[in-house]
């Protein structure tokens, strides 16, 4: 990734530099907010890590970037005294603490770079899937992807990706042919209508991936609440244990919006001994 480091503190944007660039990735310093909102204006990066002080005010400065750019980056505050929920109703996406912890930066980038792909692969036009039983176009999801990353901008609102699919897919297809694949992804989708609450937005965003977008939930655990029923409810569906000869793998995985953390990483195998279930999961 590119990355714009907006900081007066040069041991600051020296540690930043050093560990980024270290794992490949491209870092360029900026002391002056002024100067490097011009650079936003003409240059493109995939994150930005400013401090804001003096201002005690935030916004105003996250207003500037995401008014100077066409693309949506990563906006990460570093900050001493402000919490996250501080930085996120100021329109950033995330919050870096003062002094910089290395296993914290590290983490940081990695959402930046989820997040990146993230809306790079649900924004790709080239593959669309058609609306169909109650599961809606991966064109019309996008819409509400980018709705949900302007609310968070605006309001400090998250929101919470529920992608569930068929991880050996590619496996099935190979082994078993295609029509096996499609069958089971099929199977997939109608289990997914059935088990979804009516409120739930559900999409197809891949050839066997769907998604589920649960906006402004009522309560601090219920994002993963809903990842772990589906996960559960998967695992012991029998009807989706097999593609033709080969056993099936699904996944469920749980993804914070602006902040980009995977949440919850499960994988289950249906129908074996009742149906196996495995993964990680960390709080929200």
């Amino acid at each position: 990734m590119k990355i714009l480091v907006i900081d007066r503190d040069s041991l600051t944007t020296q540690l930043i530099s050093a560990r980024l660039q270290a794992i490949g990735h491209t870092v360029v310093v900026e002391a002056v907010k002024n100067n490097a909102i011009e650079r936003l204006a003409v240059e493109k990066f995939d994150a930005i890590f400013i401090d804001p002080s003096p201002l005690s005010n935030a916004r105003p400065v996250i207003l500037g970037i995401r008014r100077s750019v066409r693309d949506y980056p990563y906006i990460v505050l570093m900050s001493q005294g402000m919490q996250r929920d501080e930085a996120l109703r100021a329109g950033a996406n995330d919050l870096l603490a003062k002094p910089l912890d290395a296993s914290g930066l590290d983490q940081m980038v990695q959402n930046a770079e989820r997040l990146t792909k993230l809306i790079k692969r649900i924004g790709d036009e080239s593959e669309d899937f058609p609306s169909a039983g109650g599961v809606i176009a991966k064109s019309a999801f996008n819409q509400l992807f980018l709705s949900g990353l302007d609310r968070a901008d605006r309001y400090g609102e998250r929101s919470f990706l529920v992608f569930i699919g068929v991880a050996n897919f590619r496996e099935i297809h190979d082994i078993d042919g295609p029509y096996p694949a499609q069958t089971i992804a099929a199977k997939l989708s109608q289990t997914l209508v059935r088990l979804r609450r009516q409120s739930d937005i559900i999409a197809q965003t891949g050839k066997s991936e769907y998604c589920l977008m649960l906006q402004r939930p009522q309560y601090e655990t219920e994002p993963m609440e809903a990842a772990t029923r589906f996960a559960e409810a998967l695992a012991k569906n029998d009807e989706l244990a097999l593609a033709g000869s080969t056993k099936v793998q699904l996944y469920v995985s749980l993804i914070d919006l602006p902040v980009g953390v995977k949440h919850a990483d499960h994988v289950m195998n249906p129908g074996a001994a009742g149906g196996t279930l495995s993964g990680v999961s960390s709080p929200i």
